[in-house]
């Protein structure tokens, strides 16, 4: 059967052919053409039918006509209704908002002199590299950052790393740090509240001029460690026409109650939203998790659907929820998402890949030495999507006669018959002759000391920065600028699982030894 193809414009006109007379040729408008649609004459018959008679024109631009030929079945002639393709997202329209983070005190002390998204990772990165990395390799030039606490290391990074010049280099994109201030009036004299009083005490901002063309806002946080093209996600929130998607992933038991889950029907569309429930509420969170894709075996072990705390909202309805429907509710997950399910469409985006939240200590310790896992679940390289940190502009590391085992060495590191296993080390670390470093986190150092330095400083019976000789470290992070002495026992072999030690230079969260920015670690010390 032939067919032909013709586009509708949205004002055509139907023919009623109904009571046209035809002996076996083509009916067109009542009038019989000979031949099919094989027939090469039939465009000039067309025309011909077409022309003006005695000065009145039987065509009209702009509406369409049908064709009925004899070779067409006529029984299977259906009128179909013109498909009208979604808009595909565009990264120009879409601004992103990267939350600080709060005072970060469940990754205290790591958080006692910065804020959260600075926190070192991965031996040179810092956890904001990675929604910016993401932000970037996804083609979303407009990015804003909310901070709060301890924001001046954070502030700092983001000046060195992703100063896009005076803003020709980077067309109509920026990068904007909104300190939290305080403005004129009652309300203006308060601090953030939460995520979503955060974002409200800055909607002016999306009334500005830069932020004028902007449809869709990405709310993202922090301190998740994941790759994503957040413009499949808003690619997502565009085709289910969402006023809100959240981003989920299938959870299991053990870490349910540490996330927003989520219930939705066989649309996608969001029926219930709970933020960290527990006990008789966390199980009434169940789902049967297959209609997310899971395999009949993955479904029963994860059981829930947990909200990764990233967001896209239409701009208007953003607006809208903060200023009007929800004046007062200040946190997206708690507040502003379960009231919102009831009246908006509020689509679940399926993030099938590795997502960690660095929320703790242990999180943190687990995130980090995973890299070094042979495969590892998650690494920073890759070649097409990289992540972006500041340069730093260091010396290869130095190596010499060491034994290296499923480990991360960081560039400017001088290491001497060492021994390091399944452990990173970050840039600038100095690991003298018979140093063991076990399941430990190296953050580094800030800057270098010279050899006259540190021959001065050890003539003095004082501590340089980096590890002493015969040292054994095991289970431990360090953070940067630790001053650790020589023949130092860093091992909590007694597992003590918390303990706070901060004259002598150090805390054990969950049963890992945490050595404190700036510390020192006398000689012969053990932990």
């Amino acid at each position: 059967m032939e067919s032909c193809c013709v586009a509708l414009k949205g004002n055509a006109n139907l023919i009623n052919v109904s009571k046209c007379r035809s002996n076996g040729g083509t009916v067109f408008w009542g009038e019989s053409i000979r031949g099919g649609l094989k027939n090469r004459d039939l465009g000039t018959q067309l025309w011909k039918s077409l022309r003006a008679e005695n000065g009145v024109k039987k065509a009209k631009p702009g509406v369409a006509y049908s064709v009925l030929t004899p070779d067409i079945d006529k029984e299977t002639l259906k009128f179909q209704a013109p498909i009208f393709e979604t808009p595909q997202a565009d990264p120009k329209n879409v601004a992103s908002i990267i939350l600080g983070g709060g005072a970060g005190t469940r990754l205290f002390p790591l958080t006692s002199k910065r804020a959260k998204p600075a926190v070192p990772i991965g031996g040179c990165y810092r956890l904001i590299d990675v929604p910016m990395s993401n932000c970037i390799n996804s083609g979303i030039k407009k990015i804003f950052i909310l901070t709060q606490f301890n924001s001046f290391s954070l502030n700092r990074h983001l000046a060195r790393t992703y100063n896009f010049g005076n803003g020709v280099n980077f067309g109509d994109g920026f990068v904007e740090v909104l300190a939290a201030t305080q403005t004129p009036g009652e309300a203006g004299k308060k601090w953030f509240q939460g995520t979503a009083d955060a974002v409200r005490q800055f909607v002016w901002v999306f009334e500005d001029a830069k932020a004028k063309d902007v449809e869709h806002v990405l709310i993202l946080s922090g301190d998740h460690l994941y790759r994503a093209d957040y413009m499949d996600f808003v690619q997502k929130h565009i085709d289910s026409n969402a006023d809100i998607t959240v981003s989920c992933l299938p959870m299991d038991d053990s870490r349910a109650s540490d996330y927003g889950l989520m219930k939705i029907d066989g649309t996608g569309r969001i029926v219930q939203f709970a933020e960290k429930p527990k006990g008789p509420n966390l199980k009434a969170m169940q789902v049967d998790t297959s209609i997310l894709g899971l395999s009949a075996q993955d479904a029963p072990r994860y059981p829930y659907i947990a909200s990764m705390g990233v967001y896209v909202f239409k701009t208007d309805v953003l607006l809208k929820l903060l200023t009007r429907s929800y004046p007062s509710c200040n946190d997206f997950g708690s507040e502003i998402i379960p009231s919102a399910v009831k009246e908006h469409n509020v689509q679940a985006y399926l993030f099938n890949d590795y997502w960690e939240d660095i929320g703790t200590i242990k999180s943190f310790f687990d995130a980090n030495l995973a890299l070094t896992e042979q495969p590892p679940k998650f690494e920073f390289y890759d070649p097409k999507i990289p992540f972006y940190t500041s340069p730093r502009f260091l010396p290869p590391t130095k190596v010499d006669k060491c034994k290296i085992v499923d480990a991360i060495i960081s560039h400017g590191c001088f290491l001497r018959e060492c021994s390091v296993q399944h452990s990173i080390v970050g840039v600038r670390s100095r690991l003298e002759s018979g140093v063991e470093l076990e399941d430990t986190m190296m953050m580094g150092a800030d800057y270098y000391q010279t050899e006259s330095e540190i021959a001065s400083l050890l003539a003095e019976g004082k501590v340089p920065i980096g590890v002493g000789q015969n040292t054994k470290i095991k289970n431990c992070i360090i953070d940067k600028n630790a001053k650790i002495g020589k023949d130092v026992i860093i091992s909590n072999s007694d597992a003590v699982q918390e303990a706070e030690k901060p004259e002598d230079g150090f805390y054990i969260k969950s049963g890992i030894t945490v050595i404190m920015k700036n510390a020192t670690i006398k000689d012969g010390t053990v932990i």
